[in-house]
């Protein structure tokens, strides 16, 4: 069953009675009317974003989705995602799975980002085919056979600089009349449609978080990514070759006209049905937030010595 994705972007008042998250967006009482109140099984949310300071809710709603393993994620003044609660454990065998994962040797951490590499390449290259850029995606199949255990050459980089020049070239402007004519920069606080790529990955990220937990690993400790202020080094690591499928309903969203340089409602709507996604993964169609858990567990696989590939999507 695909998990859903809530967002509030508007008062609200959320709480538990008889293991359903009711939602009343008229009072902060626990005891209005039902027909005021909307209720949704605890055990389908997958994700819920809270963007907006006058939401309360109380300790039993958080401990609950703890408990059935969703990704509670919250905003800041902006907008933007800043913080992401996960639980601590859903596995029954989580201290051998921790062991596998933190002991994995530095060769089998090579080999993992060497396949999430060519992995993301790949999708890179045949989004950049789809939007006719050819000249671009020839660079980037050039570079797939190149890429060596551990990405020594840093083709991940090398794809990505001539990827972002080329991927939202000729698409709508700021104002949907006119088509982008500089070279697009792919940078955090850059000009749209930055802002709108960070909400999606953050999204994503959240998605892929939840995943890892749920397969029995700790989203902290990666395979390529190390830096020490980033509890997400993993979720980072395995997001990479998903990101083109962000890439591409941005592009979409694009063409559609739509004013990108603000994160209006419309957008975010668009945004919030990553997770339900269409992607093929191992020669079969299925929904994104499902094929982050066949991802997952094949790296669950690989760490326990039980597997030698990391399942991903194929663009």
């Amino acid at each position: 069953m695909i998990k859903r994705t809530l967002y509030f972007g508007n008062p609200a008042h959320l709480y538990m009675r008889r293991n359903q998250l009711c939602i009343s967006f008229n009072r902060s009482s626990e005891t209005d009317d039902e027909t005021q109140v909307v209720t949704i099984p605890i055990e389908d949310i997958g994700v819920l974003i809270v963007d907006h300071p006058q939401i309360t809710f109380s300790h039993t709603i958080l401990a609950k989705l703890v408990e059935n393993n969703a990704a509670f994620i919250s905003c800041d003044d902006s907008h933007h995602p800043i913080g992401l609660m996960l639980p601590l454990s859903v596995n029954h065998t989580q201290t051998e799975k921790f062991r596998a994962q933190v002991q994995a040797t530095e060769p089998l951490k090579k080999q993992l980002w060497q396949q999430t590499v060519i992995a993301k390449i790949k999708n890179q290259q045949r989004l950049l085919l789809l939007h006719g850029k050819e000249e671009a995606a020839d660079w980037l199949k050039s570079f797939i056979k190149e890429v060596k255990s551990g990405d020594t050459k840093n083709h991940e980089a090398r794809s990505a600089a001539i990827y972002w020049q080329a991927i939202f070239d000729g698409l709508p402007g700021f104002k949907g009349d006119t088509t982008i004519r500089k070279v697009f920069r792919r940078e955090r606080f850059g000009d749209a449609p930055n802002n709108i790529l960070n909400y999606g990955y953050a999204i994503l990220r959240a998605i892929v978080a939840r995943q890892l937990v749920a397969s029995g690993m700790l989203p902290t400790f990666g395979i390529f990514h190390k830096n020490k202020y980033n509890a997400y080094c993993l979720a980072d690591d395995i997001m990479e070759p998903y990101r083109p499928y962000v890439d591409k309903l941005v592009a979409e969203l694009m063409r559609q006209g739509l004013d990108y340089t603000d994160l209006n409602k419309t957008i975010k709507e668009k945004l919030l049905r990553i997770p339900d996604l269409d992607v093929v993964i191992d020669g079969e169609n299925s929904k994104l937030m499902v094929a982050l858990q066949r991802t997952t567990s094949s790296l669950m696989r690989c760490f326990e010595g039980e597997g030698k590939r990391v399942i991903y999507p194929e663009l």
